[in-house]
């Protein structure tokens, strides 16, 4: 079972139809018990990055999705999941976050439009599993304002974003939301699904 963390923030059911369309059995909950015994855990997200992270820390989520991911759970972080996993954002002011990933989230200073909305050519920057049949300089679909620097961990970089995609061991994230990525964006989430196996 893929366990999407529900902590009230995101584009959950997209991201739960994509799952479930790729082979996935997902569930959306925020029950502590069903993250232990999940296969893989989905950390969606669309909004600010310290209003999101109070509200997955006042039900000691974020908590658990750190210690479950030191214990080798597979975590994917989307958007704003993603930027969560990295150490701190400086998003209206400087805030930690569950310093999964090395590295900062900033704003977006590479683009005359921001929000950056639309689809952009991703390249992809080191070899990772998450990139497993997808051509390289794929689109993909972004909506964001701030993005993390580049990363030691990144493996793809789009114009505006230095580290579009990154994963470390079992911990792994993309700027960009592969549910509404089409064919590749699915392909990415039957990639992650294949590495919860």
């Amino acid at each position: 079972m893929i366990a999407i963390v529900d902590y009230g923030v995101g584009n959950v059911r997209s991201v739960e139809r994509a799952l479930v369309q790729v082979g996935a059995e997902a569930r959306l909950t925020a029950e502590p018990d069903e993250l232990e015994s999940a296969d893989g855990i989905v950390l969606p997200g669309v909004g600010a990055f310290a209003p999101a992270l109070a509200r997955l820390s006042a039900r000691g989520l974020g908590r658990q999705v750190v210690e479950l991911a030191r214990r080798g759970t597979p975590v994917l972080g989307v958007c704003l999941g993603y930027q969560l996993l990295f150490e701190e954002s400086s998003e209206h002011g400087r805030h930690e976050g569950l310093g999964l990933l090395a590295g900062r989230v900033v704003e977006v200073t590479s683009s005359e439009r921001v929000p950056v909305i639309g689809w952009c050519r991703t390249t992809q920057t080191a070899r990772s599993a998450l990139w497993d049949g997808i051509p390289d300089h794929s689109y993909f679909y972004y909506v964001h304002s701030f993005t993390p620097e580049a990363s030691n961990h990144g493996v793809g970089c789009s114009d505006h974003s230095p580290a579009a995609a990154a994963a470390a061991g079992n911990v792994m994230g993309t700027q960009f939301h592969p549910e509404k990525s089409g064919s590749d964006g699915l392909r990415l989430y039957a990639n992650f699904l294949a590495l919860c196996s």
